[in-house]
């Protein structure tokens, strides 16, 4: 038998490395399809949505590198688009096979057509149509060598008549080329950088996810400067543990100590982050940034230096042009701050909560108790994403994965189905809000079809908690936001996993033992207090006044019950 296109395909994704395409299959993918179960060496994965599908690729391409997802015709396309998305703004290398209408249709107005150069232009670093059998080869080649170097989502789409053509032989490369260079800034900007460090006693650093590979080059410049070292959501990970100069994340979901410690600051230096929240950043002190993409440099801040460069390569650069620092002061005085942000942070674990109003801060402390080390949490957007932020502890081997630029709901279930696929021996923990898990709840089904042990925690607090509270500061009463939620324990149950409803705090660690330890796939429905706010660690004023403004606004409208229950919930946040 004649080797196809589709073969040919196959054989490609295979030799880079792939492992899986999650998709729906369909129309213009089922000779694809068929090719992979020829082949046997790549195994497609059967989503319920092509949403999820790209979502599951993210993550297991931001946990191991280069995945692969796929949509057919016209509505398959928009389904993946917002996974895509994700994958491309968070710089994961992502492979998507956009199958298509038969290229004697294109520009017809066919059924199901849709112009995946156009909707996919703004979430790839390469999108192209392949019209020949020529093209085939030498185009997937090129997506597979763009989703690696440039990392990013790469887009090929592929017309239906074209999968079933005979091959063409290829006369390119077919190797894939996982480059990494050493990036530093160069000798004359290291002694620039080194200068203005020497000239400053009270420095902070400041850690993204460029940082992750780096954490024993971060600690070693800390210690040597005694500087406080924060972090981003997604630096937590890699530069919180054994770390003892730090001092917890800044940014909507951060802490006081980590905001002050880089405004008390003379010198701030950013090392591989693009923090996007430029009110959190100081204005009145010196900021270095860091970066292997120069194009970042300067884009959130005031700076004084910029530089283009690897945190590792470039601190073990600039460690030998450096003046130890002998005055610890301004770390001490951090630290001390910070104890005092945990101490407060750990009265709302002590406070467990009631019947159906469990406390989420000690749900997820305890389930970061119990959790293994080398465990993979996926965080739904909104205040799942708040208590993970808090609560989830570091451990060297840990990972979380969420939506931390793009920001979209629903996601954590999606991305824990790519992590239990990519990584069957660790443990999955998918902490997932209501109304994230309601946008996608059909593809329970593709965690049981393919037995994945997720551990889906429901932070069941019957209210979109991130969309009140955003209206509660900004002066509104909130409006539409409750949700009617269905029993999530019948629901999972239904898709054939075993589920339960947790009611009282006392029933929380048994609870999370059993799921923990069970042999498959686990839905735990805990049912967590709606008056649970997560206030920003700078408050504004103008955001006091909104919050005392909605709260007049409840209580004229006869809803008492509701802010006594808000202060009652909050009030080490509120004063």
């Amino acid at each position: 038998m004649k080797k196809n296109i589709s073969d040919q395909i196959v054989e490609m994704l295979v030799e880079a490395g792939i492992k899986r395409i999650y998709a729906v299959t369909g129309d213009s993918l089922n000779h694809l399809n068929d090719a992979v179960r020829r082949n046997g060496k790549i195994k497609w994965i059967h989503v319920r949505h092509e949403e999820v599908g790209a979502y599951a690729a993210a993550a297991e391409a931001e946990l191991d590198g280069l995945a692969c997802c796929a949509g057919s015709c016209g509505p398959g396309h928009v389904h993946l688009i917002n996974g895509v998305y994700d994958a491309h703004r968070s710089h994961v290398p992502l492979l998507v096979i956009a199958s298509t209408i038969n290229t004697h249709e294109f520009g017809m107005d066919y059924f199901q057509e849709t112009n995946t150069i156009k909707l996919f232009d703004d979430c790839s670093v390469y999108n192209q149509m392949i019209t020949t059998a020529q093209q085939a080869p030498r185009m997937l080649q090129a997506a597979i060598q763009h989703a690696i170097s440039k990392r990013g989502a790469a887009v090929v789409g592929l017309p239906g008549d074209l999968t079933e053509m005979d091959a063409v032989e290829n006369l390119t490369s077919t190797q894939y080329f996982w480059t990494k260079p050493v990036i530093r800034p160069n000798d004359a900007e290291l002694e620039q950088l080194a200068t203005l460090i020497n000239a400053h006693e009270k420095i902070t650093l400041f850690c993204g996810i460029g940082a992750e590979h780096a954490h024993p080059e971060v600690l070693q410049l800390a210690q040597y400067l005694h500087a406080p070292v924060g972090y981003s959501f997604r630096g937590k990970m890699s530069i919180q543990y054994d770390n003892p100069n730090e001092i917890g994340m800044t940014g909507l979901l951060g802490m006081p100590s980590a905001f002050h410690s880089m405004h008390a600051a003379d010198l701030v230096i950013l090392l591989g982050t693009d923090f996007p929240y430029e009110a959190f950043m100081p204005t009145k002190n010196k900021i270095v940034q860091i970066d292997t993409a120069p194009e970042r440099l300067g884009r959130r801040a005031q700076l004084t230096l910029g530089l283009c460069g690897d945190t590792a390569a470039t601190i073990q650069a600039l460690l030998p042009l450096l003046n130890k620092k002998e005055n610890d002061d301004f770390l001490r005085s951090q630290l001390k701050l910070y104890e005092k942000v945990k101490e407060n942070l750990n009265t709302y674990v002590k406070e467990t909560g009631k019947e159906d109003n469990i406390q989420p801060e000690f749900l997820t402390s305890t389930i970061c108790t119990l959790a293994s080390d080398d465990a993979i949490f996926t965080v739904d957007t909104g205040m799942s994403c708040v208590w993970g932020a808090r609560f989830i502890k570091s451990t060297r081997l840990r990972t979380m994965l969420g939506s931390f630029n793009h920001g979209s709901m629903a996601n954590a279930m999606p991305m824990a189905i790519g992590a239990a696929l990519a990584h069957p021996h660790r443990q999955v923990i998918a902490l997932c809000g209501d109304g994230g898990l309601s946008m996608l709840l059909g593809d329970l089904a593709t965690i049981k079809q393919y037995q994945l042990p997720i551990k889906i925690i429901v932070f069941n607090n019957r209210t979109l908690g991130m969309v009140r509270l955003e209206m509660q500061v900004a002066g509104l009463p909130d409006s539409e936001t409750d949700m009617l939620n269905p029993d999530f324990t019948k629901v999972g149950e239904a898709m054939g996993i075993r589920s339960e409803s947790v009611h009282i705090p006392d029933e929380v660690e048994e609870a999370l033992q059993r799921a923990f330890t069970y042999q498959g796939p686990y839905l735990l429905n805990v049912f967590t207090n709606p008056n649970a706010l997560a206030m920003p660690p700078k408050v504004e004023a103008e955001q006091v006044v909104g919050m005392v403004k909605s709260m007049t606004k409840l209580m004229l409208g006869g809803k008492m019950d509701e802010v006594f229950e808000i202060i009652k919930s909050n009030y080490k946040h509120l004063f």
